[in-house]
């Protein structure tokens, strides 16, 4: 058995073998909608060399979004955001290199704000919660918990969703059937399945 020094100079020789810095870091953090009760969140683990676009696409991957309207990331007092849509004036694009998670100088206990649908306006706190060292063998992100289901696209926002609930609770509203037909058929508010959310693995090698 290794010990001490012998360990852990044999767990930094398997990090280098798999293309991981050794001083990398693994982000986890804990996105929740903000403005709906009760309470929908997902917590993530994400490699600190992802983009914000990348970054982008897992949040919407994780909460069971679909990706039809804009996005931006509030982050210390910068929007960040598809270069061809710039949201605000004090804007740089997700894009870019120094766009990574690692380089936007975020401690554990820092949050920001991650903004779909500036119609709907679904705003979600994005919570760090842990950085830590990444494991070997490992791909991310990955979805590692969560409760319940993400409202559905184009319903209005938090209010429009408060609505759609009520409605859905009283079959006898004239709504009721005009709104399950809207919906496809059915909607669990309540349902979370982790295991029907993909991610594309993205090995955690640093650039």
């Amino acid at each position: 058995m290794l010990e001490g020094r012998d360990q852990h100079e044999a767990e930094i020789s398997a990090m280098t073998k798999l293309g991981i810095n050794p001083g990398a870091k693994l982000f986890k953090i804990k996105v929740t909608l903000l403005g709906v009760k009760p309470e929908i969140w997902r917590r993530l683990l994400v490699p600190g060399n992802i983009r914000l676009d990348m970054l982008h696409e897992t949040i919407q991957c994780s909460m069971g979004w679909k990706d039809c309207h804009l996005h931006a990331f509030h982050i210390k007092g910068i929007v960040y955001g598809d270069p061809d849509n710039p949201p605000a004036e004090n804007f740089k694009t997700e894009r870019g290199t120094r766009s990574k998670l690692k380089f936007l100088d975020l401690q554990v206990g820092d949050k920001f704000l991650y903004v779909y649908d500036f119609g709907d306006d679904w705003v979600h706190e994005v919570l760090i919660e842990e950085i830590s060292e990444p494991v070997p063998k490992e791909t991310y992100p990955r979805l590692i918990g969560g409760e319940r289901n993400c409202p559905p696209e184009d319903c209005g926002g938090p209010p429009g969703y408060e609505s759609l609930l009520r409605i859905l609770a009283d079959p006898s509203d004239p709504q009721y059937g005009e709104t399950l037909e809207w919906l496809g058929g059915s909607f669990d508010p309540e349902g979370f399945d982790p295991n029907a959310y993909r991610f594309i693995p993205m090995m955690l090698t640093y650039s």
